[in-house]
């Protein structure tokens, strides 16, 4: 082999992405939206591990759910051969880290969480193997009333985006009895209309019919509508429930449609279901999905407890807010700080340290393989960061204990440049940032 062969690149896992440093400004912005709309409601962050064992969605997503059958990143502990899963979503989660910590014993919980998912489907625009998302579970309520909440938190959560092309889908799938008689007539239907069914179709049949009903096959669409619709099969209180939520929409002008053929992929929903849909981002459409899943706890193993959520898709709600034109120019830094020559590198730290002290984000110029860089390439270097100023020191700065300090952003480059003694380094700049109209650049609103 030869000695100067370079070494094979490695790339990342196909379907699971790289969040660039071009990316964060977005993605912050989200993520403390989302904070800041949860924390306004009530509710507490909860973090879970990204590995759970496997039983836990095997027995909480139910064993036929495609999730399940075939999407799953499960794999043996080779030190001690627990069987384990990344997860694929993270109520399941939630709710075995509230039964093992006993967390609704002192009355309800409202949680929310935000983290990476996986589930190993084919990538494709919006579906990655790695994806975000952001949920929220409301533990312990058992009316109406928290069902709307979560679905006005969701709207206040678009608002506060900037996103309009949002839209809500509700629906009710009642209880495991009403969907037992639902179901067996809806097999009935389908065994009449065989010939009509595609082979996905023929699959579920038995195992998972209501799915039939989200088919996007254009050749079974008339006879999936007009399916036997799960609403008429609601009993009084199912009914009853579907009607409270309604009436809190209503009250307070959140428009939505009534969707009977919205179904949820997980096995333990019941009543209220929703989705928040858009028309922007092609095919997938959802951003927002949740509903209400009263049997989980039970199903895990603890005492019967009312509960409701919903979860976000990360990846396709910053697509929509890209779409939306949200415009990010992420400013490096507040001051970008130049120097030249060893006493000036001493002086310049001392500078960045009082300029940090005071609240300002600042880049140094730090040497790269090719040095120090003379003023020309550090001033470029500068202007790249999209600093407010310049703070220049160089051997004659030093001397006179001065920096010089130059105003990126205006107009006017005449008197741009402004001698200031170190220590009243910081003192001039916060007043230039947050002088407002005196300054030389009134466009200049700071973050500070």
């Amino acid at each position: 082999m030869s000695e100067n062969k370079k070494a094979e690149k490695i790339v990342g896992v196909k379907g699971m992405n790289d969040i660039l440093p071009a990316d964060a400004p977005l993605w912050e912005l989200f993520e403390n939206t989302v904070q800041s709309v949860l924390k306004s409601y009530g509710f507490q962050q909860i973090r879970t591990p990204i590995v759970e064992p496997t039983a836990l969605f095997a027995r909480g997503l139910g064993a036929v759910t495609d999730i399940v059958e075939k999407e799953m990143y499960s794999f043996v502990d080779s030190m001690n051969g627990d069987p384990l899963t990344l997860r694929p979503e993270s109520t399941a989660g939630v709710v075995r880290a509230a039964l093992e910590h006993n967390l609704t014993y002192d009355g309800p919980k409202r949680l929310w969480y935000a983290g990476p998912m996986f589930r190993h489907e084919k990538p494709q625009r919006g579906r990655y193997r790695q994806f975000h998302q952001v949920g929220a579970e409301a533990l312990g309520f058992a009316g109406p009333d928290i069902d709307a909440e979560l679905i006005m938190l969701c709207q206040r959560l678009w608002d506060d985006l900037g996103l309009q092309n949002i839209r809500l889908e509700l629906n009710s799938i009642g209880n495991a009895d009403e969907r037992n008689r639902h179901r067996a007539d809806l097999v009935a239907y389908f065994e009449q209309h065989k010939e009509l069914l595609d082979a996905d179709a023929q699959r579920r049949l038995h195992s998972n019919p209501l799915r039939i009903l989200d088919t996007k096959n254009p050749v079974m669409q008339e006879m999936v509508n007009a399916a036997p619709k799960l609403l008429d099969y609601l009993g009084e209180e199912s009914r009853a429930h579907f009607e409270g939520v309604q009436k809190i929409l209503r009250h307070n002008s959140i428009p939505f449609t009534i969707n009977t053929r919205l179904v949820r992929g997980m096995d333990y929903y019941n009543r209220t279901v929703f989705e928040w849909v858009t028309d922007q981002l092609g095919s997938q459409g959802t951003v927002c999905g949740g509903g209400r899943y009263d049997p989980l706890v039970e199903m895990f193993g603890g005492k019967p407890t009312p509960a409701c959520g919903f979860a976000i898709g990360v990846e396709r709600l910053l697509e929509l807010m890209k779409a939306n034109g949200e415009q990010f120019a992420p400013n490096q830094c507040d001051v970008y700080v130049v120097h030249q020559g060893e006493a000036a590198q001493l002086q310049a730290f001392v500078v960045a340290e009082r300029l940090r002290d005071a609240g300002l984000d600042v880049v140094l110029n730090c040497a790269t393989a090719s040095g120090g860089g003379s003023f020309k390439s550090q001033m470029k270097r500068a202007d790249a960061s999209g600093a407010s100023f310049a703070v220049i020191i160089g051997d004659d700065e030093v001397a006179k204990g001065v920096a010089n300090v130059k105003a990126m952003r205006v107009e006017n480059v005449e008197h741009n440049q402004t001698e200031v003694p170190f220590e009243s380094v910081p003192d001039y700049l916060i007043a230039q940032i947050t002088c407002g109209d005196e300054c030389n650049d009134p466009n200049h609103h700071h973050h500070h």
